[in-house]
């Protein structure tokens, strides 16, 4: 099972690995990420779902903001999840996104999903299409924003640039590809079933 946000991209990368990876993909809302609070009771209510019908299950998520409830989980339960705090620190390392926020703390990070879905999770989920004034409110402490960019195209340019021009920040583009992600996806599932795995240091 899979943050909606991975659940595509997961899907993608597991059909063209070679050989490809033997998993089904079940998504759980993206917009949870709005109430973390909530990701690990919905993940168990999944996992409980889905563990009749499997021999293995597997978490797609990071911490994601649940400040270790999601390693709670895994540990009762004897799951994995993905590495990392959040899905930025699958797609650019780890390292590569402590140094970007060190550089500039003050960074608003966009992945392939959220420039696609900017206008629902971000724009209509904050109430800015209501009150636009709010965007001083949200956004007067950042400087940029960063789009952790998966595939560079021109149609998802051209979104990621509408984004960081509706809130008013310069846009960097960091060229990421999904190869993190595919790698973190190849060892979750050639890990045995244990206690949960942690993020890296």
């Amino acid at each position: 099972m899979a943050c909606g946000a991975l659940a595509q991209p997961a899907a993608e990368v597991s059909a063209r690995h070679t050989p490809p990876l033997p998993v089904d993909v079940h998504p759980l809302p993206p917009l949870l990420h709005n109430r973390p609070q909530e990701i690990a009771r919905a993940v168990e209510r999944l996992v409980d779902e889905l563990e009749g019908r499997y021999d293995r299950v597997v978490v797609g998520y990071a911490d994601c903001g649940t400040y270790g409830a999601l390693d709670e989980l895994c540990a009762r339960r004897g799951l994995r999840r993905l590495p990392g705090l959040h899905c930025y620190d699958l797609y650019a390392g780890t390292e590569r996104m402590r140094r970007m926020l060190e550089e500039e703390p003050g960074t608003y990070v966009l992945t392939d999903f959220l420039v696609r879905s900017f206008d629902r999770t971000v724009v209509r989920e904050l109430g800015l299409d209501r009150y636009p004034e709010l965007r001083d409110d949200y956004f007067a402490h950042y400087a940029r924003v960063v789009w952790l960019a998966q595939d560079r195209s021109a149609e998802l340019t051209a979104l990621a640039e509408r984004a960081a021009e509706r809130i008013g920040l310069p846009l960097e583009v960091v060229p990421v590809g999904d190869v993190g992600l595919e790698k973190a996806l190849v060892e979750l599932l050639d890990e045995p079933a244990g206690p949960a795995a942690r993020s890296p240091a």
